[in-house]
């Protein structure tokens, strides 16, 4: 018997999980123009346009910020 491949769990309500620029700064507790340079180097938290409005699920920030969690810590 061979192992079946696990369908993703269909989201009950997609919408809830995509958040604007605004609700994103607001979950990581950062201004506004600090998430708008991050996107300008590519070193934050994964995003995407809709249209002409820059749009992050809420899923990406919580695992960009596992990651943050885990980098080695540098002590200068």
């Amino acid at each position: 018997m061979t192992a079946q491949p696990i369908a993703p769990r269909p989201r009950e309500n997609p919408g809830e999980e995509m958040l604007t620029l605004q609700e994103a700064c607001a979950f990581l507790r950062v201004p506004e123009g600090t998430l708008r340079y991050w996107r300008h180097l590519g070193c934050g938290p994964r995003s995407f346009k809709v249209g002409r409005h820059v749009r992050y699920w809420r899923a990406d920030l919580v695992l960009w910020l596992a990651e943050q969690a885990n980098r080695p810590q540098h002590h200068d």
